[in-house]
């Protein structure tokens, strides 16, 4: 069976890099299957996202690949399998469902190693598609031991590819995020950067708003700011309350986590200064 490989490269700009690196492919007998480049001309940044098939010795390809592209490179070649996601979850049910759900159904190319709650709300609707479901109760600690033990239990399951806030309602400590850098997908509910922080709802209700959305990012150590993965936007009216636009807003929460776990499980999201470049 022929190999696939994604090939992600992210460095300095110059010119005959896509020539340089489709040469390799070529003489190592790779067959393109896809291939997407931007140049981010503000920073000089080149990126570039290939899917390859035939039989390749990985390591060999990377040091060939590394010779001919500036010192700079930031460089993976990726032979795809499931990736191991832990999903995180306070109270509400809604963006988790719908990860279950299509986890069930086979669209995501991942494994749930578990579900992480510091309430046990959730274990009843976890337990019906038989994964693991783990309470770390933050009652009675402050958070810094709270957090602690999540990150025991999370260090239990083993490695972690990326971990999903499915509306996990903590604030994560700069100790927690380094841990898991660029690895941390959370959806906020507001189209951010507007409406930080609690209620956005309410907040938006306030300004008399006349369209809400939800933002995917990956967690940083500012609240809310951290790289925008994907974000949508639906239209209301004078005649919703803050209470039904919050209705209205869970359906493009769920959306919109989904589509950023989708783009990070499929290797096509590159992150710099701040921002991403997705393929």
């Amino acid at each position: 069976m022929t190999e696939q490989y994604r090939i992600l490269i992210q460095c300095n700009d110059e010119k005959g890099l896509v020539y340089k690196v489709s040469s390799i492919f070529y003489h190592r007998n790779l067959n393109i299957l896809s291939n997407n480049e931007f140049v981010d001309k503000t920073h000089n940044k080149f990126f570039m996202r290939s899917v390859v098939s035939g039989e390749a010795d990985m390591e060999a390809l990377k040091n060939e690949l590394i010779a001919v592209l500036p010192v700079d490179v930031h460089l993976d070649v990726i032979a795809p399998r499931k990736k191991r996601i832990v999903l995180m979850a306070t109270k509400e049910s809604h963006a988790l469902g719908d990860i279950l759900i299509r986890y069930e159904a086979g669209e995501l190319d991942a494994v749930i190693v578990g579900v992480v709650s510091n309430y046990d709300t959730l274990e009843a609707l976890v337990s019906k598609f038989d994964i693991p479901f783990y309470t770390v109760s933050h009652e009675g600690l402050d958070r810094e031991a709270h957090e602690q033990k999540v990150l025991e239990c999370l260090s239990s399951l083993g490695e972690i590819d990326y971990m999903v806030l499915a509306k996990y309602m903590r604030i994560l400590t700069p100790h927690f995020v380094d841990a898991y850098e660029d690895k941390i997908i959370n959806i906020h509910h507001s189209f951010l950067p507007a409406f930080i922080g609690a209620n956005p709802y309410k907040q938006a209700y306030e300004r008399g708003v006349k369209i809400i959305g939800a933002t995917a990012h990956f967690v940083n150590n500012n609240l809310d700011e951290g790289p925008i993965i994907a974000q949508n936007v639906i239209h209301i009216d004078h005649a919703y309350g803050w209470e039904d636009m919050q209705r209205s807003g869970r359906d493009v929460e769920k959306i919109v986590l989904s589509r950023a776990l989708k783009l990070a499980l499929e290797d096509r999201i590159f992150v710099h200064a701040n921002r991403t470049v997705i393929f």
